[in-house]
C-alpha cells in the first residue's frame, strides 16, 4: 500500500519501504533522561514509510494526513512543520553516510498524533533504518536508536531521553523491554497471553514541543546538579534526605524519579512471573505518582484511569510525556470486550487505539 501511495505521489517506484511500530510505556515515565530503568513494549500500529532517491539536495515529503507536498532542502532548520522530522532525518543520514543526497519520503500512519505512542520515535528510526538498508551500511539497531534520539534532541529541540527509539528499534510484538536507560542494557520479557494491554486514547492531545515537558526535564536539571549525578533515579536514601533544603516541588520531581525507577524494577520482575495481580498495582501507583508527585496527568486522564481499575483493569495508567494523549491498562483477555464497552461509555471523548 505505501509504494503504490508513493507512486500516486512522485510518479515513480520507491527504492525501498517498510514499516515501523508505535510503543506503549508500560511503566518507567520520565524516567528514561534521568538514568532509570522503563519498560515499554511495541504496539500493532505504526508507520509505513517509502524511499526513493534523488540526485540533488531535495527533499520533498508526502504524507496520507496532507494534500500537499513539503518541499525542502538538506540542511534546512527545524520551522515548526509537520516534516521537520524528515528533513532532520534525511539531513542526519546523510551526515552518517547513509545517503548522499536527498529523497523523496511517502508517509502512511494508523498511529494517533498527540497521542504518547512515540509516532516520532517510529518515524525517525524507521527512515534511519531504510537509509541504512539502502547502502547496506553494517550500522546497528542500537546505533540507530542512538541516532534518532540525537534528531529530536539538536533538531526538533524535544529533550528526550532513549525510551522511544530503543523501544520502537528493538522489542518485537508481544514482548516488553526492559531497559536500563544509564547503561544501555537491556532484556527482553515475554506478555503473558492472558492479559492484553489495552491503550485508550484520553481524547485529549498534546505536543511535547509546546514546554512542559521542557520544564521537566529543568526541574530534573537542578536535582542533578544538586546530587552530581546524571542517573538521579538510583539516588540513595541519604542523597534524597539532603534535598530538603530544595523547593518543595523539585523535591516531589526527585521523589517520582527515586520511586518510579523501584517500581518498574518491581514490575520487570512481576511480568516475568505472570504475577499480573502484582504488576497492575504497580501501575496504578505509578500513575499516583505522577499525578501527585511529578503533576504532569490532567483531571479527566486521572478519572479514566481510574474507572480503568473499576471496572477491572488489573492496574491503570497515564502513558507518554504527559498533558493529554493514552492510558494504559493491564486487562484480563476474557474481560477485555466488557471492560472496554464499560470505560468508553463513561468516557465518550476517548477512544480505543488497541
Amino acid at each position: 500500500m505505501i509504494s503504490a501511495f508513493f507512486g500516486d505521489r512522485f510518479g515513480y517506484s520507491p527504492n525501498i519501504s517498510g514499516f515501523t511500530p508505535g510503543r506503549v510505556n508500560l511503566i518507567g515515565e520520565h524516567t528514561d533522561y534521568n538514568g532509570g530503568l522503563v519498560l515499554p513494549a511495541a504496539i500493532p500500529l505504526g508507520i509505513s514509510l517509502a524511499v526513493g532517491l534523488r540526485e540533488d539536495d531535495q527533499i520533498r515529503v508526502s504524507s496520507a494526513l496532507y494534500e500537499h507536498i513539503y518541499v525542502g532542502r538538506i540542511g534546512d532548520k527545524a520551522q515548526s512543520h509537520w516534516a521537520d522530522y524528515v528533513i532532520g532525518t534525511i539531513h542526519k543520514a546523510n551526515n552518517l553516510g547513509l545517503l548522499s543526497t536527498g529523497a523523496d519520503i511517502a508517509i502512511q500512519s494508523d498511529l494517533p498524533s498527540g497521542a504518547g505512542l512515540s509516532s516520532s520515535a517510529a518515524l525517525t528510526v524507521g527512515l534511519l533504518k531504510l537509509c541504512r538498508d539502502l547502502g547496506s551500511h553494517p550500522m546497528s539497531e542500537l546505533e540507530i536508536a542512538k541516532q534518532a534520539q540525537t534528531i529530536e534532541n539538536e533538531f526538533i529541540g524535544v529533550p528526550c531521553g532513549i525510551m522511544d527509539q530503543m523501544a520502537v528499534a528493538l522489542s518485537p510484538p508481544g514482548q516488553a523491554l526492559s531497559l536500563d536507560t544509564f547503561t544501555l542494557d537491556f532484556k527482553l520479557i515475554e506478555i503473558p497471553g492472558n492479559v492484553h494491554m489495552a491503550v485508550i486514547h484520553s481524547g485529549i492531545y498534546r505536543q511535547l514541543s509546546e514546554g512542559r515537558y521542557k520544564v521537566r526535564k529543568e526541574e530534573c536539571d537542578i536535582i542533578k546538579k544538586r546530587l552530581g549525578r546524571q542517573d538521579i533515579c538510583r539516588m540513595t536514601d541519604t542523597e534524597y534526605s539532603n534535598l530538603s533544603d530544595l523547593p518543595a516541588t523539585i523535591q516531589n520531581r526527585a521523589r517520582h524519579c527515586w520511586s518510579e525507577h523501584r517500581r518498574t524494577k518491581s514490575a520487570s520482575l512481576a511480568l516475568k512471573s505472570n504475577d499480573m495481580k502484582l504488576f497492575g498495582s504497580l501501575m496504578t501507583e505509578s500513575h499516583q505518582s505522577m499525578r501527585d508527585d511529578f503533576e504532569i496527568t490532567l483531571p479527566e486522564i486521572d478519572k479514566l484511569t481510574e474507572d480503568a481499575v473499576k471496572f477491572g483493569a488489573y492496574g491503570a495508567r497515564m502513558t507518554g510525556g504527559g498533558f493529554g494523549g493514552c492510558m494504559v491498562a493491564c486487562v484480563d483477555e476474557t474481560i477485555l470486550d466488557e471492560w472496554k464497552s464499560r470505560v468508553l461509555k463513561q468516557h465518550p471523548n476517548a477512544f480505543y487505539v488497541c
